[in-house]
């Protein structure tokens, strides 16, 4: 044994022994809110860009009232994230608003160690101050529940469609699929009481002959927003859903041009990345691509590498993507540079097969996207 020694020290300073690997450290952020005048009866929720806050959902993460006036929530998470966070009284009729009853902004944190947030909100919509009103320019038509419901859930649908497409019924359209539908119209039903106010910016460019009449297409998302709009089983129902459901409905229903060549689809955030894999995966179907400030590779989500995974001919699509600068827009960048990367190691040029915008100054918010939107437009349905 005593001679077996010197062999074993040399063994273990050859081969050191490595600690095993540690699980992330959560790291706590608790939520400090002020609200002065509400009834006793009254509940708080806060949602935000993250499971742990709803997701968006702005009746699922209630907080806890420790105060005439304050309210608390205390979450954990394991990766150091960037929070884009509302606060709700239970719905998005009753968010936190200015004096005037305009929606406040986005609140942000950038969360790498555990801390405390203490914000302060004086107004609610619907509580005695002035509600945002809807409003629409052109024709819209709304269908309930399109779908059976069986693998994911079904929707509306609401459908924009272009000036004298009533006068003129001979005429057919290119169509625009858009996702997250309720945000893209109407102030008054969008998520954040912001719209995109595509109808305005559609309307005034097909009247001046900047851009070609088509048909727009809101496809309304659900409580399983961050599920279906990403690669994974409902992202896969829903890719299924829009091709085998919603086109056909669409096609059946109104005088579009059904052919790829004429068909588009487009998003942001999450929607931005659906609609990339819409293109990606049917160019038998869609031709254009709107991905505005994409997810295409950040935290759990990694749609690059499908990209570069692919060895057969350079599919006929044109990508028009865009992004910010600010606070998540940030977050979005290196999953944004290695797409364009992507794409170009597949054979695509900027100019001919892509466009990239980056607008620095720009937050990752509606009005945001809808800022854009004219280019966008006028590059995919370009007058003739």
């Amino acid at each position: 044994m005593r001679n077996l020694l010197p062999l074993l020290l040399l063994l273990l300073l050859l081969c050191p022994l490595t600690a095993p690997a540690q699980a992330p450290l959560e790291k706590t952020v608790t939520f400090m809110l002020h609200t002065p005048g509400l009834p006793d009866t009254a509940q708080v929720y806060i949602t935000g860009n993250a499971p742990e806050i709803g997701d968006w959902n702005p009746a699922k993460i209630k907080m806890e009232r420790t105060g005439a006036d304050t309210w608390k929530k205390e979450i954990l998470l394991r990766e150091p994230v960037h929070l884009e966070y509302k606060y709700t009284l239970g719905s998005w009729e009753q968010e936190a608003a200015d004096s005037t009853g305009s929606p406040l902004s986005n609140f942000t944190v950038k969360l790498e160690s555990s801390l405390q947030v203490k914000n302060q909100v004086r107004h609610w919509r619907n509580g005695g101050n002035t509600v945002v009103k809807g409003g629409v320019t052109g024709t819209l038509a709304h269908h309930k529940s399109i779908g059976s419901g069986k693998t994911i859930p079904a929707r509306n649908l609401v459908v924009w469609l272009p000036p004298n497409y009533e006068q003129d019924k001979k005429k057919r359209y290119p169509v625009l699929y858009m996702h997250d539908g309720q945000n893209l119209f109407d102030p008054k039903t969008s998520s954040f009481g912001v719209d995109w106010r595509i109808d305005e910016t559609a309307d005034s460019l097909i009247r001046a002959g900047a851009m070609a009449p088509i048909i727009i297409v809101g496809i309304n998302n659900t409580e399983h927003r961050m599920q279906e709009y990403v690669p994974g089983e409902k992202g896969a129902a829903y890719v299924n859903y829009i091709i085998n459901t919603v086109k056909p409905f669409i096609d059946s229903t109104y005088r579009t041009r059904p052919g790829a060549r004429y068909t588009a689809t487009g998003g942001s955030s999450a929607g931005g990345t659906m609609a990339f894999m819409l293109g990606w995966e049917h160019p038998e179907v869609f031709s254009k691509v709107i991905s505005m400030s994409p997810a295409f590779k950040i935290q759990q989500i990694d749609y690059v590498d499908d990209v570069l995974a692919y060895k057969g001919k350079k599919k006929p699509l044109y990508f028009y993507i865009d992004n910010g600068g600010i606070e998540l827009e940030e977050k979005l960048q290196p999953g944004i540079d290695e797409m364009l990367q992507a794409l170009r190691q597949k054979g695509y040029r900027e100019g001919k097969d892509y466009t990239w915008l980056k607008e620095q100054e720009a937050k990752h918010f509606e009005s945001a996207w809808g800022k854009r939107m004219p280019q966008a437009l006028k590059l995919l349905f370009p007058a003739k």
